[in-house]
């Protein structure tokens, strides 16, 4: 119900007159005045009813002598009249019907009862509902009310003090609240203040209005007292603690950031008072160093207060969270001051709480892009973000660093608790995530949901003695701190990139003509240089808890990532080698990691490669083995083991790999480096179409796995092959990068493979083969790159090693046939000439077994595509004739069959040009000494070309005579001759000339058999076909073909 309907209004004036009776009967015999003020009162509420239509403004306006009998009765006393007047007129003030006039003398009552330590709880809740349920009181009757509650909150009554204590807080809130409700009701009024000079008088600022001038003078007044110095308008303090002060300070500045920042001389208040103030509290921290002797120094340095210090810190950080804009100066200042706090001559409970305050600043993406481009970015200023990821690189390294004092719990953990670092061989491994370092082992602990801070001690209002800090808490806190800040990082970046972005596809469609040239991404280049030195280099080996390992594995995933898609070459190749070196074996000798290491900061964290043995005892001593292998070296000695651990890095370098390949650029090569001896390890070994599969090592002890990994080896493939697929979506830079990586590789491993027969990595040749096969859509840009080097394979002396290079080369030759190009092939000659001229290339390698690959690849082109060759039948009948008699017979009887299905198949496909040659090859199988019969097939093979010359004479025609004249043409443009044989015989007479002296140099074979059957083909060729010939060709014929025999008729 209201406290203005009528129901309302009645049942207040009878609750009033019942009081007012009460308080006669009560002072009826002691205290007469009182009595007699209560009846008249009694008279003047029925008189103030009867009069006025709205009876709460009648009683508003008559409150003074309404009240004043209530006053008469607290004078008395009597706690039992006080009580009753106490509630009667908090029951006025409910109704909001109390004057600024009677508000004044109730103050001034309520004064005198504390002065004499009389119902105090009673006072404070008056006080209370009288300033939440009027606006009447200001100035100094306000100022006298909040100093009644700070005089009530230093009694010796605990429960008083703290309803005080509450009191105070809920009166300052509503002093604040008073200012910006009085902010909204004059929202929209423009003013023009007069210009705010520097103030230090000790009267409120002219230029407020009521509500912020008592805002400013208490604020004002609260700096006073923290700083030990007399107030200006809470006068009549007698008594303030620092830790309260902080307290009201920092609840006032993180509730009413907007006062601060709209009024000047709010600002002026911040700038001035509170800065200097917080920067002065702070001096004996900052100069305390733990275990140093005071007796060296003249003046004793003060010891640090935990409950100031840490409230400290509690302002610093709302001052940093809201009025960064305001303090760019003194908040360089109070940052610069908590890097400091960190060092480890600090106390252990002054670090603990600093560095949860740095990590209440890491979950603040919009804080960490103030920093960067206030600080980092400025020339000569502090490089404070810099400063930060240092100073939580050493805090840790420190915890790690046995001390004098402090931190010796550490030490003896791993064998209070059973720690793996201890167990050596036969000890249990222990399922508490930690991280050991050096026999130095600190369990981590759930301090935090990611992307928050949720503080410990710094919530400790009520602790007055610094609180023992667990063993691994700081070392938690810092390590959450580092992970967000990595998502601050990710997210300020993402935001920006995604900002540029838009604005260049905006530029783009208003400008099209016009090139967009973006400004550099702000907030990068401070942030660049030093995130990854510590978290890589130093956690991540040491980590024992997946969980763990997992979180420090995404942040490197994500800032490789960005750094890659930032251009940064340095940090993105630095996190890519700290995931790859956590994804091989301890002290596994990877040149590539080892050179990219050595290019690093000096303060990042490196292994030292040794010789591949069996490993060392380390961290990773405890991890659990998944599998043991032989290390993919020239000459291996012993074995290596890869740990659960190891294979949760490969995964997470595969996720990088797969999804980020885009920004990866001559990294490429660390990653496959890295995957290639993996691979080896666990035994995988290519299968048809570059896919990886466990296969049994040819030779030496085999890969011992275990069954949990096993079961991930067919998804690793998967993986992995999924990796190679997905390079279809990267644009054409990004692929040469990854061809160029497997090239790299692929070169290392034939070096390798020289000088003996061992089974070699064939990592590279295969994944170079699913990468062709998936980016047969471009071809042209990858196919000279990734041809010319599987042809520098195939010329391999390792056996092993060129069978893979011939296997992938014809493999991607097929592919790119097959494929449906646009335009197609048959349209395109440049392009298939393209894909055909690595297969003509294959004729110049001299191993037999390369040379049969070619041949069945020809033969399997024939069959699948062998209509549509066109413009490639020369390239491919030049192959089919590159026989020589050293090659054998299966390589003969090889080309030969593909010699065999071109005659019967693919005369009417190919373009009359190319009969000739189909003569020059069928002729050379002819004059091959090593297989007698393919040499008489062969003869009858010219037997059929004549037969479909004399068929289609009139086509063949046509068509040579069409070609001659383009020739000619194209001659006589150059200022050259037309040079063919039998010139100037006509063109289809020329196409016979030649199978005549095809058959005529088979006439004179030193082989009988060879010399019948050429001689009786020739002359029964001549004597079915002859009649085609024009007049002057006989006489070539005659003098030039037959008179060529006439010797191979007499051997």
């Amino acid at each position: 119900m209201s406290t203005s309907s009528p129901e309302a209004v009645k049942k207040l004036l009878e609750n009033v007159q019942t009081d007012l009776r009460s308080l006669s009967m009560e002072c009826k015999k002691k205290f007469p005045p009182v009595k007699e003020a209560a009846e008249s009162g009694i008279v003047k509420i029925k008189t103030i009813a009867a009069r006025n239509t709205d009876v709460l403004a009648g009683l508003k306006e008559n409150s003074s002598e309404v009240v004043q009998p209530f006053l008469m009765g607290c004078g008395t006393k009597e706690p039992k009249i006080t009580q009753l007047c106490l509630a009667a007129i908090q029951r006025l003030m409910s109704h909001e019907v109390v004057s600024e006039a009677a508000a004044g003398n109730i103050i001034n009552m309520l004064w005198q009862l504390m002065e004499n330590g009389l119902e105090e709880l009673k006072l404070l809740q008056t006080v209370l509902v009288l300033l939440t349920t009027n606006t009447v009181v200001h100035d100094e009757v306000l100022s006298k009310a909040i100093v009644l509650c700070f005089r009530l909150h230093f009694t010796k009554d605990n429960i008083t003090n703290n309803t005080a204590a509450a009191t105070v807080r809920q009166v300052v809130t509503v002093v604040f609240e008073r200012m910006v409700a009085e902010d909204e009701r004059f929202k929209g009024i423009v003013e023009q203040p007069p210009p705010v000079q520097g103030n230090t008088n000790r009267r409120s600022v002219s230029t407020l209005r009521p509500s912020a001038k008592d805002a400013y003078m208490l604020f004002q007044d609260l700096c006073q007292l923290v700083n030990a110095d007399a107030p200006y308008w809470l006068v009549g303090m007698t008594e303030m603690t620092r830790t309260f002060g902080l307290e009201l300070l920092e609840s006032v500045l993180n509730d009413f950031p907007e006062v601060f920042l709209q009024h000047q001389e709010f600002s002026f208040l911040l700038k001035e008072r509170v800065c200097p103030l917080v920067i002065k509290l702070f001096s004996p921290n900052i100069k305390f160093r733990q275990g140093s002797s005071s007796a060296a120094s003249p003046a004793p340095v003060e010891k640090p207060y935990f409950p100031i210090c840490m409230r400290l810190l509690r302002v610093v950080s709302v001052l940093i969270k809201h009025f960064y804009s305001l303090l760019v100066t003194e908040c360089e200042i109070f940052l610069s001051l908590l890097v400091k706090f960190l060092d480890g001559e600090k106390p252990q409970w002054l670090r603990a709480v600093a560095v949860e305050s740095v990590h209440r600043l890491c979950v603040q993406p919009h804080l960490l892009r103030s920093f960067c481009q206030s600080y980092d970015m400025k020339q000569h200023s502090t490089k404070v973000f810099r400063d930060i990821v240092n100073a939580l690189g050493s805090f840790i390294q420190s915890l790690f660093i046995v001390p004098n004092a402090g931190n010796a719990a550490a030490v003896s953990a791993p064998a209070a608790q059973g720690a793996p670092g201890t167990g050596g061989a036969g000890g249990t491994l222990t399922t508490q995530a930690a991280f050991e370092y050096r026999g130095i082992w600190i369990p981590l602990m759930t301090v935090s949901v990611q992307g928050s801070a949720k503080a410990t001690y710094l919530e400790m209002l009520d602790k007055v003695e610094p609180p023992s800090i667990p063993e691994g808490y700081a070392m938690s806190v810092a390590f959450s701190a580092l992970l967000d800040l990595v998502r601050g990082i990710t997210t300020m970046i993402e935001n920006e990139l995604s900002l540029e972005e838009e604005a260049a596809a905006e530029f783009r469609e208003t400008h099209p003509d016009e090139e967009w040239n973006p400004q550099p991404v702000h907030a990068t280049q401070a942030q660049k240089r030093e995130t990854y030195i510590f978290v890589n280099f130093f956690l991540l080996p040491h980590s024992t808890d997946e969980a763990a390992t997992e979180n420090i594995l995404k942040a490197e995933l994500t800032m490789a990532a960005l750094c890659g898609r930032l251009g940064l070459v340095t940090p993105r190749d630095a996190f890519i080698t700290a995931i790859c070196k956590a994804s091989l074996p301890p002290h596994y000798a990877l040149t590539v990691l080892s050179s990219s290491a050595a290019n690093l900061s000096s303060k990042a964290y490196s292994i030292q490669g040794q010789s591949v043995q069996i490993i060392s005892p380390s961290s990773e001593s405890h991890q659990q083995v998944v599998a043991v292998g032989q290390p993919l070296t020239a000459q291996p000695q012993g074995t290596v083991v890869l740990t659960a651990k190891n294979i949760q890095c490969m995964r997470t370098l595969l996720n990088l790999a797969h999804c980020h390949g885009a920004v990866l650029g001559t990294s490429w090569q660390l990653v496959l480096a890295t995957l290639q001896h993996l691979v080896w390890i666990l035994g995988l070994k290519p299968a048809v179409g570059g896919a990886l599969k466990p296969g049994r090592a040819v030779e030496g002890p085999s890969t011992v796995l275990t069954t949990a990994v096993m079961t991930d080896l067919p998804v690793i493939s998967n993986i992995l092959s999924r990796l190679f697929e997905s390079s279809q979506y990267l644009d054409d830079v990004s692929l040469h990068h990854l061809i160029n990586a497997l090239c790299s590789l692929s070169l290392e491993a034939m070096e390798m493979a020289y000088g003996n027969n061992k089974e070699p990595s064939l990592f590279a040749v295969a994944k170079l083969l699913e990468t062709g096969l998936v980016n047969m859509d471009r071809i042209e840009i990858l196919w000279r790159p990734l041809t010319g080097h599987l042809l520098e394979v195939c010329q391999h002396p390792n056996s092993r090693m060129r069978e893979w290079g011939a296997e992938a080369l014809t493999a991607l030759i097929k592919a790119g046939l097959a494929y449906k190009h646009d335009p197609p092939l048959a349209q395109n000659q440049r392009l298939q000439l393209l894909l055909l001229n690595p297969l003509r290339e294959l004729s110049n390698v001299l191993h037999a077994d390369i040379r049969q690959k070619q041949l069945e690849c020809v033969l399997q082109i024939l069959q699948s595509q062998g209509d549509g060759l066109g413009p490639g039948w020369p390239l491919v009948l030049g192959v089919i004739g590159a026989i020589r008699n050293d090659q054998g017979e299966s390589l003969i009887r090889t080309a030969f069959q593909c010699l065999q299905l071109v005659v019967t198949d693919f005369l009417p496909t190919m373009p009359c040009t190319c009969l000739q040659i189909v003569v020059d090859v069928a002729g050379s199988f002819g004059l091959q000494n090593q297989e007698l019969n393919i040499s008489l097939t062969s003869i009858g093979l010219l037997w059929n070309i004549s037969d479909y010359f004399f068929q289609r004479g009139e086509a063949i025609t046509q068509e040579l005579e069409r070609e001659e004249e383009a020739q000619q043409k194209q001659a006589q443009e150059k200022g050259e001759t037309l040079n063919r044989p039998f010139h100037p015989a006509p063109p289809f007479d020329c196409l016979w000339l030649c199978l005549y002296a095809k058959l005529g140099e088979l006439c004179v074979d030193p082989r009988p058999a060879v010399r019948k059957s050429a001689g009786q083909t020739l002359f029964s060729t001549i004597a079915a076909h002859g009649t085609l010939l024009q007049q002057p060709t006989w006489h070539i014929v005659v003098w030039k073909v037959t008179t060529s025999t006439k010797k191979g008729f007499f051997i």
